[in-house]
Order: C-alpha cells, then sequence, then structure tokens
C-alpha cells in the first residue's frame, strides 16, 4: 500500500478551516442582532431617542401585558409592578419592574426584551429602558427600573393584545 505524501496545502487548509469556522460563529451574533432591529424577528423591540407626537386615535385600545423570569442561578427577584395594562398607541406610558438582591453580594445582570406578537415587536418603541445597560444590584437592595414605551399608531389593526417578556442574565462583573 502506498502512501501519500502531505503537502504544505493540506497543512493550510487543516489549521484554516477551524479558524474560519471560529470567525463565522464569532460574526453570527452581531448579524443575528443586526437581522432582529430591521425585521422585528424574534421579538425584539426598537428604540426612539426623543418623545417625538405620534398622530394618535383616542378610540384604539392596545392591551398589553409585563414578563418577568430569571435565569436559573440568579439570585434577584424579578417582576413588573403592574401586570398589564391598557394603551392608546402614539401616546408615551411609563412602568417599572421590581428587582432584589437576596443575596449579601453585588450581582450583576442585563434584560434582554421579547415582544409578542413578532408583528407588533416592529412597533413597540422604548425611550427608556432599564435592559439598556448591564444592572448593578447591590447586596439585599431593592430597585424600582423605569420602562418609558410607545406602540406606534402604525402596528396592524388586528393586534389587540401586546406582551412585553423580560428575561434577566447574570453577568460576570
Amino acid at each position: 500500500m502506498e502512501r501519500k505524501k502531505i503537502t504544505k496545502s493540506f497543512w493550510i487548509k487543516l489549521v484554516s478551516v477551524p479558524i474560519l469556522m471560529f470567525f463565522f460563529a464569532y460574526a453570527m451574533v452581531p448579524l443575528y442582532d443586526v437581522l432582529c432591529d430591521i425585521t422585528g424577528f424574534n421579538g425584539k423591540t426598537g428604540r426612539v431617542e426623543t418623545e417625538k407626537q405620534y398622530q394618535v386615535n383616542e378610540e384604539r385600545l392596545v392591551s398589553v401585558s409585563f414578563f418577568a423570569a430569571t435565569t436559573p442561578g440568579f439570585p434577584v427577584q424579578f417582576a413588573p409592578k403592574v401586570s398589564s395594562m391598557e394603551v392608546i398607541p402614539g401616546k408615551f406610558y411609563t412602568t417599572s419592574y421590581i428587582a432584589k438582591n437576596t443575596t449579601d453580594e453585588i450581582i450583576y445582570g442585563q434584560a434582554i426584551p421579547s415582544v409578542a406578537p413578532t408583528d407588533a415587536a416592529l412597533h413597540f418603541k422604548k425611550l427608556e429602558c432599564f435592559c439598556f445597560v448591564k444592572q448593578a444590584f447591590q447586596p439585599n437592595e431593592e430597585v424600582e427600573m423605569t420602562l418609558r414605551f410607545v406602540i406606534e399608531p402604525e402596528m396592524d389593526q388586528w393586534i389587540k393584545d401586546v406582551s412585553l417578556s423580560y428575561n434577566f442574565y447574570k453577568l460576570d462583573s
């Protein structure tokens, strides 16, 4: 049986493929985030920088339900201050979530929002949100975290109920 000689080209390919695979996987997260921002896919919400004026239809009401969850092992109690509210698309509203660190240590976390149905995510805009930045919870501290949002009036008329859910993840300092 004849053995083939291993060439320099073979070694280049052998080393290059795993490196390229690593960089492709690393690039997928920002690419996915851009895709979600553009399409509203995966319930990601948008952001507004100022409280702009929308044309408001006072007769249209949308029910917004608020939900909260934490990842296993994240020692912070986390819940919405109110479970739901009726909103008029085009008007800004303020609500809060309450978080309490149940340990004697400083805990860091980040909240990730999700909106359902996904068609509503394109029109659910936040002016102020605790999810924009990493949160630091002091030992045994209870904090009220503000959310200021608007549902754009362009949202489809068939959408009458919107769910906003946050999942809090533990971060290393």
